[in-house]
């Protein structure tokens, strides 16, 4: 029962992590481009074969080769609670940035830096995306998705719940398509209905820039809070 309960928690939290890895601001810029360019259904798949292909690849390596290290398991119960402390208090010191307006300060001060210098355009990446193929978003794709801090969290808790080889590589998957749901659900959508999307993704887009900042606050608060609770839980019983 502990056993199963401990999987669930687990479970959890990489779901949690696919979500927190999966509010990537290239990610998303990548995607309002590629949905203002002509047949950006072919161009979007491009992309998401792209980086499922790089993402699913290097998750796979990363978790088999924690399977395969002489110290992962004696490590197992310190590491564990260690990392539920660390991630905790990074969330609760962005909550705590974002109650006290130190980001509104800071994204004010990078604004006035940046009116400051000369304008030299979108980045590289961008400008191939605007003139490119499916052939060339998938290129895109496959390089600008590497693994991140939450990626790599979220492996570390897999290769603890010990599945087979087989149910290692279906979480994985399941794990990326979670975690590019930013790009697929645009793409469902145009593939559905290519008329009315560009009007649903505005309207989403509004909403999500009213709502950002309470959910990102609470958001963070709420995690902290339990990955601390967790993680000094885990301590005390180990």
């Amino acid at each position: 029962m502990a056993g199963q309960r401990e999987t669930h928690q687990a479970m959890g939290q990489m779901v949690l992590l696919a979500l927190t890895a999966s509010l990537n601001p290239t990610l998303l810029a990548a995607t309002t481009v590629m949905l203002m360019l002509p047949a950006p259904a072919r161009l979007m798949t491009g992309y998401l074969a792209g980086a499922l292909l790089t993402s699913i690849t290097l998750g796979l390596v990363i978790v088999f080769s924690l399977s395969n290290s002489g110290t992962a398991t004696t490590t197992k119960h310190t590491l564990s609670p260690a990392a539920d402390l660390a991630l905790g208090g990074l969330c609760l010191v962005i909550a705590w940035v974002l109650l006290t307006g130190r980001y509104d300060r800071l994204r004010d001060r990078r604004r006035e830096r940046k009116a400051a210098k000369p304008d030299k355009g979108p980045p590289r990446w961008q400008r191939t995306l605007s003139k490119g193929s499916p052939r060339t978003t998938f290129v895109i794709g496959a390089l600008l998705t590497l693994p991140g801090a939450s990626y790599l969290a979220g492996l570390a808790h897999l290769h603890h719940l010990k599945y087979s080889t087989a149910g290692t590589v279906l979480v994985v998957i399941l794990f990326n398509l979670v975690m590019l749901w930013m790009l697929e659900l645009p793409l469902v959508s145009f593939l559905i209905a290519p008329e009315d999307t560009p009007r649903r993704i505005e309207r989403a887009k509004l909403w999500v820039s009213r709502h950002a900042y309470t959910f990102a606050l609470r958001g963070s608060a709420v995690i902290g809070v339990l990955l601390i609770i967790k993680g000094g839980v885990g301590l005390a019983v180990g």
